[in-house]
């Protein structure tokens, strides 16, 4: 595999290489899914744990339930959309580089969720197949 690197060099910022996970969650409490603030703080710990850099968060609360919180991260970004009615969650996190752990972050966010069923998938972008 080639990589490609934009400005910066291997391991620093700029590096033009990553990891996109993506996470399906089911098994988890309508409560938990549908507390805004439990899931900020979720996310802003389990992606401090797996060594990414938060440089700000938001969220929106939905009616009649549901919320999205996103991070933006001198890495890249990070995303949770629960749907409390159907006890799920997806969960996104990309980071460019190899200083944060987005599979780390991942899985430390479904323990934090207590979620009993757990599918992950991890895209490597910025590489070329060679």
């Amino acid at each position: 595999m080639k990589t490609y690197f934009v400005g910066g060099v291997p391991d620093e910022v700029g590096e033009f290489a990553g990891r996109h996970v993506l996470g399906e969650f089911a098994g988890v409490s309508p409560e938990l899914l549908d507390d805004a603030d439990f899931l900020c703080r979720s996310l802003e710990r389990a992606l401090g744990e797996a060594g990414a850099t938060v440089c700000d968060m938001t969220y929106k609360q939905f009616e009649p339930q549901g919320v999205t919180v996103l991070a933006l991260l001198s890495e890249s970004h990070a995303s949770i959309h629960s749907y409390p009615e159907r006890g799920s969650v997806f969960v996104d996190v990309f980071t460019c580089g190899t200083r944060a752990d987005p599979e780390l972050a991942v899985n430390l966010l479904r323990d934090m969720l207590g979620a009993s069923v757990a599918r992950t998938s991890t895209i490597h972008r910025g590489q070329e197949d060679r």
